[in-house]
């Protein structure tokens, strides 16, 4: 069936104005600002938006899909995030990864929820590896994994300037970011070293190292938690500059706290100079987000909720920020990092990965490959596991 989205503002990111669109098998078949004919008889889904906003759907760089945690004994273990709190949240694709406990999970149990969420309608994909070095694979070695299983796309996230590290050295962080780079190569996958940077003092050292004396290219290095220390943030300013991709995590700051929000990130960012297609927000969905003792041992402990990334764009959009602006570090940036060319745009022959929001610049409705999976407020699809009652949760 053809489905008619009639009367949408869309951003694609760029305003386009008031525009029609026509989709058909999971595509976007045109874009116009006349309605297009059809013949008589032609089966045609109509929806008519009037006026309201249309935009690409999110595209969340980093999530613990099979959850995270596990740093304070096997019940602080996260369970798995269920389809709608990803759909819910204006999330259309995602890549999952490991963190601290790469241990009890591994690559295998990952690559199995990354195809659970596809066969559910979620675009998928996830990295090898972990926090530690040698990583944890499927196949034997990082480059395999990317070359010969589908959903893989690069490694991560490991762990620098971080106490629960495998402490890696120069040299270990060369020899990844080169077998990744290779892989990327050879499949025209990412290919990308996806870092977690920790509270520790070092910050983003070993990668100035690593662009200082290797030949490997700067988008390799794609540094994530660029906002939990003020210093971290403007280090990570400085590599941008240098080609690297780095990403803001759209977790929750105190006012006392010596981290930016994702908003005052973003914001600082921009007003930096650093070049505004290196920089992404992703949610760290289902996360653990520990606070620690001196001795290393958690205070107290968050998880991260893939709805921030909505929550942080209507954020934006409340303090004056253009929707232009805004955009493309949920969207196109993420798209072109993680070499998904039919993803984060709004266009012909793209994706119908699509968003609508509403007047507060909440999330309306949310289509993914064509299928509607959220219309006007109702979740019209949820996972094979979830309650019946997220289909009435906003």
């Amino acid at each position: 069936m053809l489905t008619l989205i009639k009367n949408a503002r869309v951003f694609a990111p760029q305003s386009l104005g008031l525009q029609h669109l026509l989709i058909a098998a999971g595509k976007i078949l045109q874009i116009s600002r006349a309605l297009p004919q059809f013949p008589s008889g032609v089966d045609i889904a109509e929806v008519d938006l009037e006026g309201k906003r249309l935009i690409p759907g999110f595209i969340d760089g980093h999530a613990h899909v099979t959850g995270g945690g596990g740093e304070s004994g096997f019940a602080s273990r996260v369970p798995a995030v269920g389809l709608s709190r990803f759909t819910r949240a204006g999330i259309t694709s995602v890549v999952g990864l490991l963190g601290t406990d790469d241990t009890t999970r591994n690559t295998t149990g990952l690559l199995a929820e990354t195809r659970s969420l596809r066969e559910q309608g979620l675009n998928a994909w996830c990295y090898t590896g972990g926090y530690h070095l040698p990583a944890v694979t499927l196949t034997g070695s990082v480059r395999s994994d990317i070359v010969h299983l589908d959903p893989v796309i690069g490694v991560g996230e490991v762990a620098i300037s971080d106490h629960r590290s495998s402490q890696p050295t120069l040299d270990e962080l060369l020899r990844v970011a080169s077998e990744t780079h290779v892989a990327g190569m050879i499949t025209g996958k990412a290919g990308i070293l996806h870092l977690h940077l920790g509270d520790g003092e070092r910050g983003l050292d070993l990668v100035r190292q690593a662009l200082a004396q290797s030949e490997i290219p700067a988008r390799v290095f794609n540094p994530t938690h660029i906002n939990r220390r003020k210093a971290l943030f403007e280090e990570a300013c400085e590599v941008a500059t240098q080609g690297c991709c780095v990403d803001i995590t759209a977790f929750p700051v105190a006012e006392d706290e010596d981290a930016w929000s994702a908003t005052e990130a973003l914001s600082r960012y921009w007003q930096s100079g650093a070049p505004a297609a290196q920089i992404t927000v992703s949610s760290d969905g289902g996360g653990c987000l520990p606070h620690f003792d001196r001795d290393g041992n958690i205070v107290h402990m968050d998880i991260g909720d893939p709805a921030s990334l909505a929550d942080t764009l209507a954020e934006l959009l409340d303090n004056g920020v253009s929707l232009e602006q805004a955009l493309p570090a949920f969207t196109s940036n993420v798209a072109r990092l993680l070499r998904l060319h039919h993803k984060g745009t709004v266009a012909a022959g793209q994706d119908a990965d699509l968003l609508v929001l509403d007047e507060r610049h909440h999330i309306d409705s949310v289509m993914i490959n064509g299928i509607w999976h959220r219309k006007n407020h109702a979740q019209l699809i949820v996972g094979n596991f979830e309650s019946t009652s997220e289909k009435d949760s906003s």
